[in-house]
């Protein structure tokens, strides 16, 4: 947990719902060929195939610290999206991960899905 803390923003103080996608795993011929074009891409075996961190991806897609409106990538984790001014709405957020999960997809053909809950 105080690793967990650490790397998270106290959302008492920044408003954040934690990560907010599930690191991917994709087929390991998919990682092969990924790894080919992106050389530093880490990668980590399980019974699915390998699994990719999701702060990795969003942070060769230049989202880590980058603020749109009210809502941005933490500065220090990407995985966690704040509601920068306080002022960001339920759609604004939704937006912003969006262009992220779109730009991800673009950039290394990896569909990320999000972990929270959308109400």
């Amino acid at each position: 947990i105080a690793i967990r803390e650490s790397k998270l923003p106290n959302p008492k103080i920044t408003g954040n719902a934690g990560s907010f996608f599930k690191n991917p795993t994709i087929l390991k011929e998919n990682y092969l060929e990924l790894k080919e074009k992106f050389e530093t891409i880490p990668g980590y075996p399980n019974e699915n195939g390998i699994k990719v961190p999701a702060g990795w991806l969003i942070e060769q897609c230049g989202w880590k610290g980058k603020q749109i409106g009210n809502v941005a990538s933490h500065k220090d984790q990407s995985l966690v999206i704040i509601n920068a001014t306080r002022q960001a709405t339920g759609e604004e957020i939704f937006n912003f991960s969006q262009m992220i999960i779109d730009s991800v997809l673009e950039k290394f053909g990896i569909l990320l899905e999000r972990e929270v809950n959308i109400i």
